[in-house]
């Protein structure tokens, strides 16, 4: 923000030093602390109220779009209308409805799906071994603690 150095902070030091004198410069520079603390604080409460605003903007924004997402899928679908759905088997949709993928590689022939668990007497595959630590080069492994 300021742009002081040593070398400025020096002059203001011995300026100070001059003008207030020896013995009243503690107290004055412990008050100058104390008001910095002060400002410091008040601006930090400032970023901290002004972020809380923008959070509750930013979330108000995302619940509105969120609102409007959903009141348009709630008027465009409705999971408990069958009418024009390709499960009901009595509507005119239904018969167009592409085939499963079970039924058009067995040639339109119902198929049984594969079982879930491997026939009984199908030995499983054996486990892979678990790899094994191996020493370094440098023997820090061999030694004893």
């Amino acid at each position: 923000m300021f742009d002081i150095g040593w070398s400025e902070l020096v002059v203001i030091g011995v300026v100070a030093l001059i003008a207030i004198g020896p013995k009243e410069l503690p107290t004055v520079l412990r008050t100058v602390g104390q008001w910095m603390g002060k400002i410091r604080r008040m601006a930090a409460e400032f970023q901290g109220q002004f972020n809380d605003a923008m959070r509750e903007i930013e979330a108000a924004d995302i619940k509105k779009q969120v609102d409007e997402a959903t009141t348009g899928l709630n008027a465009k679908f409705d999971p408990l209308d069958f009418s024009n759905s390709a499960w009901n088997p009595n509507s005119d949709t239904a018969s167009s409805a592409p085939a499963s993928p079970s039924t058009e590689s067995t040639g339109g022939s119902a198929a049984q799906p594969p079982p879930a668990t491997p026939p009984s007497g199908t030995p499983e595959p054996p486990a892979a071994p678990a790899p094994q630590e191996t020493a370094v080069a440098s023997g820090e492994g061999s030694r004893p603690a």
